[in-house]
């Protein structure tokens, strides 16, 4: 089945970009949890909406337009949210707002791209071309190398940012480094799943392992190989019954959670 699966090219293109996917979504879903950047993700990824339409009204790459608008919208979060953390919801609210609003107004003056938006919002891994693989593949690059090469810095920031300030780390520059990272992965995972699913990708692995993990280094590894098993799995099973690729990733993603959270209950239980 995995070879017949594996015979169509748009099916390839489908399971690179899902292993690119899943292994961005393991190292960045990681930080997001530990920093509990939830909030902040989903309204990156909502407001990245406006982008889109500014590709289409403007006639470039909607990949391009998404992924410029997003990391513009979350360096803005990032330094209204650092200087007042007490009006953060409300602030990452009324951009998320402003970019769905920007995105659908110019949809509406740009006639023949219903299509290129439904897409957007659930997702189109089968329809991948190779081109963007390669941004793809950039930007997972770019996300490597930066927790690579500053993750002492990111888990000072993560679990202690004043003792990281007073080793000298530059806490708020490496606050905004650490949200365009995540503005590139959610960028990348509204190709695989879509606007309105990125969230539950980006987040429920690291929430998995997290429980059972304490250490950043492992809960990153871990979560990247349970975000493959998941895509994966998900691309499998979607191919053989002819379903969308995103909810039925998203669901097996959901019912792991909840098998997780059933068994750390009855851990729980025993320990009494």
């Amino acid at each position: 089945m995995f070879l017949e699966m594996m015979s169509f090219d748009f099916m390839q293109n489908a399971f690179l970009a899902g292993l690119l996917v899943a292994i961005a979504c393991g190292i960045m879903g990681s930080f997001v949890v530990v920093n509990k950047l939830t909030g902040l993700s989903g309204g990156v990824a909502h407001a990245s909406y406006g982008g889109v339409g500014l590709a289409c009204f403007f006639g470039f790459s909607p990949m391009l337009g998404s992924l410029g608008f997003a990391l513009a919208c979350a360096l803005l979060m990032g330094v209204l949210t650092w200087k007042n953390r007490v009006r953060s919801d409300t602030l990452i609210g009324v951009i998320w707002a402003f970019g769905m609003a920007l995105g659908i107004i110019l949809t509406d003056l740009t006639p023949g791209y219903a299509n290129d938006m439904m897409s957007f919002l659930f997702g189109s891994i089968l329809t991948v071309p190779s081109s963007l693989l390669i941004l793809m593949l950039v930007l997972l690059s770019l996300i490597v190398f930066f927790t690579v090469f500053y993750f002492r810095e990111f888990l000072l920031l993560s679990y202690d940012p004043e003792f990281a300030q007073v080793k000298g780390v530059r806490v708020f520059p490496l606050y905004l480094l650490l949200i365009a990272m995540i503005s590139f992965t959610v960028v990348m995972a509204v190709q695989a799943v879509g606007l309105i699913l990125v969230i539950a990708l980006l987040t429920i692995p690291a929430y998995i392992v997290e429980s059972h993990v304490n250490h950043l280094r492992n809960m990153i590894f871990i979560s990247v190989g349970l975000s493959l098993i998941l895509v994966v799995s998900g691309l499998f099973i979607a191919f053989k019954i002819n379903f969308t690729v995103g909810p039925v990733i998203i669901l097996l993603s959901v019912f792991l959670y909840l098998l997780n959270l059933g068994l750390l209950a009855i851990q729980k239980k025993w320990r009494r």
